[in-house]
C-alpha cells in the first residue's frame, strides 16, 4: 500500500508514459470472429487443413527506391494466384530516402503499403521506451505522408512493423487502437512454428512467446497481431527475417530447397500464414538470392491451395474464413498509376542539425521543408536556422 502523494505521483508517471491498459484477461469462448480471436494454432472456422488455403506473406522492409523497385517489378509483374487476383506483397515502408512516386506505383499494382516509421532510428532503446505520443508521431505521421505524397487513401494503410522488431510493450498497441490501425507484424514466434500460430486479436491475453520484449500485456480490442513464424537455419537456429538466417546454401537450387523446407513447416501441418520477410538489399548480396526467390514464387504458383496475399487480406479471411472451394477473386485489381512525380530539394531539420534531402512526391508543390517528425507535411518554417545555400 502506498501513501496518497506517492500513488498520485505514480499515476502521473504512468499517464506520461502512455500506459493506459490493465493486464488482459485469459481468452474465453465469448471471443469470436469477426472482431475477436484468441491466440491459437487452431485453424479459423474449424476447417480441416485440406480445406484451408495456405496464405503466404511476401514482405519487404525499409525505403522504396529506384534501386530496389526493379526487383519488385521483375518478381511480381504478371503473377496471379489461383483466383486470378494478382500476387500481392506487403511493403513496410520507412520514410527517409523513399520515393513516394514509386510507392504509388506499387500500390497501383495491387500491393499493400504498410508502415515502418518515419525516423527508423537505429537506437533500439528509443523504440523500446517510446511513448504512445512518440509512436503516434512516427506511424500516424507516416500514414499522413502516405496519403499526401503517395496518394494512398488513409483507410488502405492498415498495418505496421516496428523497426528491428523491437517491441514497445503496450504502447505501440495503444497507439494502434487510438489511431485506428488494424494489425501489427513485428512479433516473432519460436514456440508456435509447426503447427504455426494464426493471427489473433489482443482483446485477451496472448499465449504467444515474447522473443524481443517488452511484449503487450494489456487488452486492445480489435487490434490484430500477425505472428512472424520464424524460420530455422540449417544448423537449427531460429530467424525471423530471412536475411538474418545464417549459413545459407550457396547454390540457387539448394537455396530454393531451403526456402521450401521452411515453408513446409506450416504447409504440412495447420497452414498458418507463412512469411517470407526480407529486406530487398539481401538480393544485392548475391545473384542467387533473387534467382532462388523467383524459383520459390514459381513453385508456390504451382500449388493449387496457395495464395500469395497482403497482410490485410489474411486478416480479412481470418475474420470470415471460407474453405478453399469457396475462395473467390475478391481483390483490389491493378490500375494505371495516376502520380505526377515532383522532385524536391529540401532542407531537413533533425534535432538542431540541418541537412539537404532530395525527395520525390506525387502531384504536390514542393513543401517548405523536408517532412519529418512533428512536421509531417513539411509545413514547418525554420526561419534563419535552415538556410538554403543551393538556391
Amino acid at each position: 500500500m502506498c501513501f496518497r502523494k506517492s500513488c498520485y505521483f505514480l499515476l502521473l508517471l504512468l499517464i506520461a508514459h502512455g500506459i493506459r491498459s490493465t493486464s488482459a484477461a485469459q481468452c474465453n469462448a465469448s471471443c469470436k470472429p469477426p472482431n475477436c480471436r484468441c491466440s491459437s494454432t487452431e485453424i479459423p472456422g474449424g476447417l480441416a487443413s485440406k480445406d484451408t488455403p495456405q496464405f503466404v506473406l511476401l514482405t519487404f522492409d525499409d525505403a522504396v527506391t529506384v534501386h530496389n523497385v526493379p526487383y519488385y517489378r521483375e518478381a511480381f509483374t504478371g503473377r496471379t494466384n489461383n483466383d486470378s487476383c494478382p500476387v500481392a506483397a506487403t511493403f513496410f515502408v520507412s520514410h527517409e530516402y523513399t520515393d513516394y512516386s514509386l510507392v504509388h506505383e506499387l500500390y497501383s499494382a495491387g500491393h499493400e503499403i504498410a508502415l515502418h516509421s518515419i525516423s527508423h532510428s537505429s537506437n533500439t532503446q528509443y523504440w523500446r521506451d517510446a511513448s504512445v505520443a512518440q509512436l503516434a508521431d512516427e506511424f500516424g505521421g507516416e500514414r499522413t505522408m502516405m496519403e499526401k505524397f503517395a496518394k494512398i487513401p488513409g483507410g488502405h494503410v492498415q498495418g505496421l512493423r516496428m523497426p528491428f522488431l523491437q517491441m514497445a510493450g503496450n504502447n505501440s498497441f495503444q497507439m494502434m487502437k487510438d489511431s485506428g490501425f488494424t494489425y501489427d507484424c513485428s512479433m516473432p514466434t519460436r514456440a508456435h512454428v509447426s503447427p504455426g500460430m494464426w493471427p489473433y486479436t489482443l482483446d485477451y491475453e496472448s499465449s504467444q512467446d515474447c522473443v524481443i520484449g517488452p511484449c503487450p500485456t494489456g487488452s486492445f480490442p480489435g487490434v490484430w497481431v500477425i505472428p512472424m513464424i520464424t524460420w530455422t537455419t540449417k544448423d537449427g537456429f531460429p530467424c525471423a527475417m530471412v536475411d538474418t538466417c545464417l549459413g545459407m546454401p550457396n547454390s540457387t537450387q539448394e537455396l530454393f530447397e531451403y526456402f521450401k523446407s521452411n515453408f513446409e513447416q506450416t504447409y504440412l501441418t495447420n497452414k498458418a500464414p507463412f512469411g517470407f520477410y526480407v529486406h530487398a538489399a539481401w538480393f544485392d548480396v548475391s545473384p542467387i538470392h533473387f534467382e532462388a526467390y523467383k524459383m520459390f514464387l514459381d513453385y508456390l504458383q504451382g500449388l493449387q491451395d496457395v495464395y500469395m496475399v497482403s497482410g490485410s487480406t489474411v486478416i480479412d479471411w481470418v475474420r470470415s474464413p471460407v474453405p478453399l472451394s469457396q475462395m473467390n477473386s475478391k481483390c483490389r485489381k491493378p490500375a494505371a498509376p495516376t502520380c505526377r512525380p515532383v522532385s524536391c530539394e529540401l532542407c531537413k531539420k533533425e534535432d538542431n542539425n540541418f541537412t539537404t534531402r532530395w525527395a520525390k512526391f506525387c502531384d504536390v508543390s514542393c513543401p517548405g521543408s523536408y517532412p519529418w517528425l512533428q512536421n509531417h507535411l513539411g509545413t514547418e518554417s525554420y526561419g534563419d536556422g535552415c538556410k538554403k545555400p543551393w538556391l
